[in-house]
């Protein structure tokens, strides 16, 4: 697949989601929400639910879960997807590799 399958199957999964999707939560699931609803003093569980979806969407991009999945289903990385172009895209845009050059004076100060 590609980055444009990636985009198309995002938006796709947008479009068909409600405002408000209906969560089935285990006993467990419960329980925690329970105690998050008492620690944090609110009775909000649709905010405390989307606290927890950017929670996990930041952990999952921070330890690159994120992107080994992106990569072993759509050979992109998310910062590709950010940038709509794929980096090999993006070098040969960029004009790299560079040629071979005479670099002899390369690291000479």
């Amino acid at each position: 697949m590609t980055l444009e399958d990636l985009a198309e199957t995002v938006e796709d999964a947008y479009g068909e989601m409600d405002d408000s999707p209906e969560v089935d939560l285990d006993r467990e699931t419960k329980h925690e929400l329970a105690l998050l609803l008492a620690a944090l003093d609110t009775d909000d569980t649709d905010e405390l639910l989307r606290r927890g979806v950017h929670l996990l969407f930041q952990t999952a991009v921070e330890s690159g879960k994120v992107d080994f999945h992106l990569r072993t289903e759509y050979d992109v990385t998310y910062d590709e997807y950010l940038m709509d172009t794929t980096m090999d895209t993006y070098n040969e845009q960029q004009g790299f590799p560079q040629p071979d050059q005479n670099d002899d004076r390369r690291y000479q100060f």
